[in-house]
């Protein structure tokens, strides 16, 4: 059995929040590069460079890449041999953003209460999200969500007779009428599988997979590639206005589900799609 102090937790998840919102991930970079070196209208390329020009500034002078530093997403994969001391799990996550969001400048964007509103003031609480496996490490991912892009997703409860195409059309559909309002080149997380609220965190979780790694079942990396091609010959291009560029990435997680269903949810994310990792 291995102690870890949540204070450990607190010192990373502010940083990582920091690092995020600062450092688009390499795969992110590389995507958005290779896109640009495929266009040929002029104001795509334009608004791409405009984009890495954009991100090279981000990095450079360790400023946000967007206004929009997003709602913090937190992913913990605890070892089982592994036992937290010093306080209460979640308090430390919070106090994590809490420090990130204030240090780092960035924006603080979540209201107390979805209908009547009010700034909480520290861009808290964290979407939290936690899971055991086996060892005595804790991973944390931190995923900064934008919600021009957030508000583009949506899951649909499908029956298996729907089928493949069922979901192929469902995807199309979904960044169809998305349109130009998620900041494109946009990134599209696929879940299909489980229940109602469990293909949503699939989706979820497939935008934090690196774009340049594919699915590991060759059916559902086809799908990938497919879908992906698909949605960049829809003709939306960067920021709206045309292009071969709609979406730099697309990535699908599964999961078994009941026999009377086949759910699949679409959360779509703009370019910059930020997430950073760190192991205790």
């Amino acid at each position: 059995m291995r102690e870890i102090q949540v204070s450990r937790i607190t010192e990373e998840i502010e940083r990582l929040c920091i690092e995020a919102n600062e450092h688009l991930p390499e795969d992110v970079k590389c995507a958005i590069q290779r896109c640009r070196a495929c266009e040929d209208g002029e104001i795509a390329k334009g608004v791409l460079d405009d984009i890495i020009t954009n991100y090279k500034i981000a990095d450079e002078e360790q400023v946000p890449i967007c206004q929009d530093t997003g709602m913090a997403c937190i992913f913990l994969e605890i070892g089982q041999d592994v036992h937290l001391v010093g306080g209460d799990l979640t308090e430390a996550v919070n106090e994590g953003v809490r420090r990130g969001y204030q240090n780092g400048y960035l924006r603080k964007s979540v209201v107390i209460d979805p209908v009547r509103r009010g700034n909480t003031g520290d861009n808290t609480p964290a979407m939290l999200y936690t899971e055991i496996v086996p060892g005595e490490q804790i991973r944390i991912t931190v995923g900064p969500k934008g919600f021009g892009s957030e508000n583009m997703s949506a899951i649909r409860m499908f029956k298996p007779s729907a089928g493949l195409q069922g979901i192929k059309d469902f995807i199309l559909e979904v960044v169809e009428t998305a349109g130009p309002n998620p900041c494109p080149p946009m990134v599209v997380g696929v879940g299909i599988g489980g229940t109602f609220d469990k293909c949503a965190l699939l989706a979820k979780k497939a935008l934090m997979r690196p774009l340049d790694v594919r699915n590991p079942d060759p059916f559902y990396a086809e799908l990938e590639t497919e879908m992906l091609e698909k949605i960049n010959q829809l003709g939306i291009g960067p920021q709206g206005f045309g292009g071969r560029t709609t979406a730099i990435g697309l990535n699908i997680e599964t999961m078994p589900t009941h026999i009377a269903g086949m759910p699949c949810a679409v959360n779509i994310s703009c370019h910059v799609t930020r997430h950073k990792v760190a192991v205790i």
